[in-house]
């Protein structure tokens, strides 16, 4: 088995003037105003001679599966990398363009979203094409402080920041692959209609400053029911997230790890995860309600109905449509009317499961576990309980967008998470056991590797 190598290369994705940002609030039509920071895809390729695998990170919401198949089969196409081993994952930022097909978060520019999906696969391939002798490290350590579990009180949160370090045969840094959770919406709180790439941009950019030459990613866990503490969202704290995990990463390089790069493995799989089909009553529900406001622009006790599951926070809706408490509430009821049109369509056909891939890699003790999912914390830590690595990062909005997957808690709760994502998913809600379906997958196909 020949040495291992590694390449790294990163191409732009910002979007085109008139492109709508996206997963701030319904039919805001928030195109972007100005660019904070610019957008990347950025892909790092490892090899031994034997195996060959490629991680992609973009610095977009979320994807559709249709995107990550287009960029597998180009990067295939091109270099000795199987389709199967490639990752596509997303940072998540809410200051990105309107991709995968959500419905009223975000028009889609399907020309926007081809473009990306070409320069995403054209980074991987010129990361191919530098390839060089590699050493591989892991490093672990801990933060705490920054998050917060949005959806219980002093509920639990991922700790973990993980990175996989690639060094040139004389320890300097190329790349650092850098795994945290925690929802990027810092910068969407102070500059709403701007281009950035949030908190995971500041990490890198850290990390690239201070090692010249080395390209940094983001690796987005299970932040599906964690943000960063709201307090940081003003001018003069917007940068501590960054700063500090960033400097976390930083010290752990001096302790990293040296990994067995002979054990290179990637594998996937189709799973099914349970849910169940909406109700009559329910769709009936929306329905009855969005029509009766409409007709009457009638606002009284929203917050307590559609507010209540259509979002977490619903006064700040009406700040989103420009302080007029009825044009928020008219576009949540135009959003009701629009997700019952569509589900109705299907509804007594459409199978109750949903297919989504998963996959897992491994680098010596560095395992790397992905999914489409907003992944619950109490899901991710019932997985490292599991799960016999050292290191152990999760890259979720993976290869594909299938919403928020949350816990029987708040399933039973009927949250946002677990009762309004489904509606813009255009799926059907997940069920108690769902969540415990994808953490006995991941386990199983982890062990596989």
């Amino acid at each position: 088995m020949s040495k291992p190598q590694a390449g790294v290369g990163r191409t732009r994705i910002t979007p085109f003037w008139g492109v709508e940002l996206t997963g701030w609030g319904y039919y805001l039509n928030r195109t972007w105003q100005n660019i904070r920071d610019h957008l990347n895809a950025t892909a790092v390729v490892i090899e031994n001679g034997q195996s060959r695998l490629a991680i992609i990170s973009l610095d977009l919401m979320v994807i559709s599966a249709e995107f990550t198949a287009d960029v597998r089969s180009r990067v295939a196409a091109a270099t000795d990398i199987p389709a199967g081993n490639i990752l596509v994952c997303c940072t998540h930022t809410h200051n990105a363009p309107a991709s995968g097909g959500l419905l009223g978060v975000g028009e889609v520019d399907e020309f926007y979203e081809r473009w990306a999906a070409r320069q995403t696969a054209t980074a991987a391939i010129q990361a191919w094409h530098s390839r060089t002798p590699a050493r591989l490290a892991g490093s672990t350590t801990h933060v705490d402080q920054l998050t917060f579990n949005r959806t219980r009180v002093n509920g639990p949160v991922d700790t973990h920041l993980t990175t996989l370090w690639i060094t040139n045969e004389h320890g300097v840094p190329q790349a650092a692959l850098v795994g945290f959770q925690g929802h990027p919406t810092v910068s969407t709180e102070l500059q709403p209609y701007a281009v950035s790439r949030d908190v995971p941009g500041e990490i890198c950019d850290h990390i690239e400053s201070a090692f010249p030459g080395c390209i940094a990613m983001y690796l987005q866990g299970a932040c599906g029911d964690v943000n960063f503490h709201r307090h940081f969202a003003n001018p003069r704290d917007a940068a501590k997230p960054g700063r500090i995990l960033a400097d976390a990463v930083l010290k752990g390089f001096e302790r990293r790890q040296s990994l067995d790069a002979s054990l290179l493995a990637a594998t996937s799989g189709t799973i099914r995860l349970p849910t169940r089909r909406w109700t009559r009553e329910e769709i009936e529900h929306d329905r009855t309600e969005a029509e009766h406001r409409l007709q009457n622009q009638d606002t009284e006790g929203w917050r307590e109905s559609i507010g209540r599951v259509m979002t977490n926070r619903p006064d700040d809706m009406i700040a989103r449509h420009g302080g007029d408490e009825w044009r928020a509430v008219a576009a949540m009821c135009h959003f009701n009317m629009a997700w019952t049109d569509r589900i109705l369509q299907d509804l007594d056909s459409r199978p109750e499961w949903l297919e989504t891939e998963i996959q897992a890699i491994r680098i010596g003790d560095f395992g790397i576990l992905s999914n489409s999912s907003e992944l619950f914390t109490t899901l991710a830590l019932s997985i490292r309980e599991q799960v016999d690595l050292t290191h152990l990062a999760f890259a979720c909005y993976a290869n594909g967008r299938i919403g928020y997957l949350p816990d029987a808690h708040d399933v039973e709760r009927r949250t946002y998470a677990a009762f309004q994502s489904p509606k813009y998913c255009n799926q059907f809600p997940f069920t108690a056991e769902s969540g415990s379906v994808m953490v006995n997958e991941l386990t199983t196909l982890v062990r596989q590797l």
